[in-house]
C-alpha cells in the first residue's frame, strides 16, 4: 500500500538512488565486465557464481553491480556494511545461511566496504565460504592486497572496476535530463568542467545535478558562474591507503624520468589532496642520495634546504621550496651507483661474517699489539708524492671487492676518472689486490 510517508520517502531519495540500474544491460561503465565471455558474464550465465571482490574507486558502480549480480542468480540474498555493522550481525548471516543451506539454499552476501573489517573478522568467513554455504561479494575501495587477508584473498576473485570515462559520464548525465524532464543550465564549457569534478564518480556527477536542477538560473551558466554555485571537489586521495603509495611512486618515477612537469603535476595533486609536505620532502631527501647520489652531490644540499625553508615558512608560502626541490631533482643527472654500491656491501658481508681487518691498517696502542704486527708496514698516503699508497684495505680472507662503479654522468664522471688513474697507480706501484 502506497502512503503519504512512502511517496515523501521516495521523493527524497537521492538521484543517485533513484536512477541505479534493475538490469546488468542499462548499467553505464565497466564493459570489460560485462561483455560476453568475460568471467562474470560466464559465471552469470552457467549459475556458477564465485565468492567475488569489486575494487574500485567510489561511484564507479560496485554496489551497482553488486545487486544486479544477486537479481541474477537463484540465491537468497543478505547485506550490510562493514561500517555500521558488528559481530552479532555477521552471526545472524552466518546462521540464516545455515538454515538455508538446510532447505537446499545457498546465501549471496553482499558486504560493502569490507576492507574495514578487522582480520578476525574476515577470517569468520572462511569456514562458511568452505563449505559453500555462503558466496561472498565484497566491495571495496582500497587495494585488495593490503587490507584484506590472504586467506579470504585466496578464495575469491578480484574484479577491478574503474573510474567511468568521460563517454560514460555523458551518458549518465543525458539519462538524468530525460529522467528530469529538464536540460541541465550549462554551457558548453561549464559541461566539460563538471564532467572533470565527477572525476570518474557517477554518484557525485548525479549529487551535483540534483543540486543544480534544486535551484532556479536566470541563463546558463559558465564555468566562472558554475565555479561559484560549486564548491571545489578535491581529487580521489586517501592519505592513509593506495592512493597516498601510488601518488608518491609515481612522484617519485616521474624524478627518476627526468620529468620536472610530470613532477610537479604529481605533486600539486597530492598537496592538493592534503598529503603533509614533510612527508614529500624526506622522500626526496631520500630520491636525492637514491636516484641522484654523487652524479650530483648538491641534490643532497639542495633537499635539506628545501626542508628547511618549509619549516620555517610554512604552508603555502613553503610549498614554493618544495616544487623547487622538485624541479631541481628532475633535472639533475641521475645515478644509482651509491644505492647500488651500498646494496651490494651489505649483501656481502651478510655472506662473509666478520672477517679481521689486515693488520698493517690496525693501530698498535699496546706493546703486545705492536709485537703481534698491528700496523707493520702502513704506509702514511699523505707522504707519498701522489697522496696515494694503493695499499689494500680489505681482509685478506676476503680479498678485494668493487661494489661502487660511477656512471658517466654529471660529477661522477670525474669520480670515475679519479678511480681510474688510482688504479693505474697502484699497478704501477706493484700494489695488485690480493
Amino acid at each position: 500500500m502506497t502512503t503519504l510517508f512512502s511517496q515523501n520517502l521516495k521523493r527524497h531519495k537521492p538521484l543517485a538512488e533513484i536512477m541505479r540500474p534493475q538490469v546488468l544491460e542499462d548499467m553505464v561503465g565497466q564493459d570489460h565486465l560485462l561483455k560476453n565471455e568475460s568471467p562474470l558474464r560466464c559465471m552469470l550465465e552457467t549459475q556458477s557464481l564465485s565468492s567475488i571482490i569489486l575494487w574500485g574507486p567510489p561511484g564507479c558502480g560496485k554496489t551497482t553491480l553488486a545487486k544486479l549480480i544477486a537479481k541474477s542468480v537463484d540465491m537468497e540474498f543478505a547485506s550490510f556494511s562493514a561500517v555500521l555493522s558488528g559481530v552479532s550481525d555477521v552471526r545472524k548471516v552466518f546462521d540464516q545461511a545455515e538454515k538455508s543451506a538446510k532447505m537446499g539454499r545457498r546465501t549471496l552476501l553482499f558486504v560493502d566496504e569490507i576492507h574495514r573489517f578487522n582480520r578476525a573478522q574476515q577470517d569468520s568467513f572462511l569456514a562458511h565460504l568452505e563449505d559453500g554455504r555462503l558466496v561472498l561479494i565484497g566491495a571495496t575501495t582500497e587495494n585488495p592486497s593490503f587490507p584484506l587477508n590472504s586467506a579470504l584473498l585466496s578464495r575469491t576473485q578480484v574484479f577491478t572496476l574503474n573510474p567511468l570515462g568521460e563517454d560514460d559520464l555523458r551518458i549518465l548525465m543525458e539519462k538524468a535530463e530525460v529522467h528530469l524532464k529538464i536540460l541541465l543550465p550549462l554551457d558548453e564549457g561549464a559541461l566539460e568542467m563538471i564532467l572533470a569534478l565527477a572525476d570518474g564518480d557517477a554518484r557525485y556527477l548525479l549529487s551535483m545535478i540534483e543540486m543544480l536542477t534544486s535551484t532556479s538560473f536566470d541563463e546558463n551558466l559558465d564555468v566562472d558562474g558554475l565555479s561559484e554555485f560549486l564548491q571545489k571537489r578535491r581529487p580521489l586521495y586517501d592519505k592513509a591507503q593506495e592512493g597516498h603509495y601510488n601518488l608518491i611512486s609515481a612522484l617519485h618515477k616521474s624524478l627518476r624520468g627526468s620529468d620536472p612537469d610530470a613532477g610537479l603535476y604529481w605533486l600539486a595533486r597530492m598537496l592538493d589532496g592534503g598529503e603533509d609536505p614533510r612527508y614529500i620532502l624526506r622522500r626526496l631527501v631520500r630520491f636525492a642520495v637514491e636516484d641522484i647520489g654523487l652524479a650530483d652531490p648538491n641534490a643532497l644540499v639542495q633537499a635539506n634546504a628545501a626542508h628547511q625553508a618549509f619549516t620555517f615558512l610554512g604552508s603555502p608560502e613553503g610549498d614554493l621550496a618544495v616544487a623547487q626541490l622538485v624541479v631541481y631533482l628532475a633535472t639533475a643527472p641521475k645515478s644509482n651507483a651509491l644505492y647500488l654500491a651500498q646494496k651490494s656491501a651489505t649483501q656481502c658481508v651478510k655472506k662473509t661474517g666478520s672477517c679481521m681487518p689486515p693488520k698493517h691498517i690496525l693501530n698498535a696502542p699496546t706493546k703486545f699489539m705492536a709485537q703481534e704486527g698491528y700496523g707493520d708496514g702502513y704506509i702514511y698516503d699523505h707522504d707519498t708524492p701522489e697522496g696515494f699508497s694503493g695499499q689494500e684495505y680489505f681482509p685478506q680472507s676476503l680479498g678485494h671487492q668493487k661494489f661502487y662503479s660511477p656512471v658517466e654522468r654529471g660529477f661522477e664522471r670525474d669520480v670515475k676518472k679519479r678511480l681510474a688513474y688510482w688504479e693505474k697507480l697502484r699497478k704501477d706501484k706493484g700494489k695488485e689486490p690480493y
